[in-house]
């Protein structure tokens, strides 16, 4: 009896230490990735930003603007692109949870009269072959040089200006409204700025 007694307390013991090595090797692990994962999503941003928006030379990452919204859960991210000190455009982050599998998230860029430069898809999971197109050149084209105040962003199905993508108007109508979500923000915030500054 005293055998088993002594088998069971050994088995408590070794599984008690391996767990506590496992933490702590899991914890350890994870210090390591901290930085670069971090690291590796700023870049990512300044990657997006750089194709949304005018060359600039300061560090819209380090300055973002923060801001709550009615229009998201989520605070929406506001980057001012800067270029000898003079704004070249600014890029809000726009979403939707009404895409077909749920979130599109968008990287908008505007001009300083609040006509889009370019569009960054920073986060879908549409329908392979379908709502994935939204990130194709082809159907963002239709977007760039437009200005939201005079070009609407629906559909054409919904009385709108865009051409949805074909068996994706789901995917469509949430790229669209991410858009407008982003284009009202960036009116907000500029009339917000004009008024602080005069």
């Amino acid at each position: 009896m005293a055998k088993k007694k002594d088998t069971f307390i050994n088995m408590v013991v070794s599984l008690f230490v391996i767990t506590i090595v496992a933490g702590l090797s899991l914890g350890f692990v994870n210090e390591l990735t901290v930085g670069p994962i971090k690291q590796g999503k700023i870049e990512r941003k300044i990657n997006a930003l750089r194709l949304v928006v005018p060359e600039f030379d300061n560090n819209p990452v380090e300055e973002v603007k923060m801001i709550k919204s009615d229009l998201a859960k989520d605070s929406v991210e506001i980057y001012v692109a800067t270029k000898t000190g003079e704004n070249v455009g600014t890029a809000v982050i726009g979403s939707s949870e009404k895409g077909f599998s749920g979130l599109v998230k968008l990287m908008i860029g505007f001009k300083p009269d609040g006509s889009i430069q370019n569009i960054e898809v920073l986060e879908q999971k549409e329908t392979p072959g379908l709502g994935t197109k939204m990130k194709d050149d082809k159907f963002i084209e239709q977007f760039r040089g437009k200005n939201p105040s005079t070009f609407n962003l629906k559909p054409k199905k919904d009385q709108g200006e865009v051409d949805a993508l074909t068996g994706a108007t789901i995917s469509t109508r949430a790229f669209s409204e991410a858009t407008q979500m982003a284009y009202d923000i960036f009116v907000k915030e500029s009339s917000t700025s004009q008024s602080k500054t005069e």
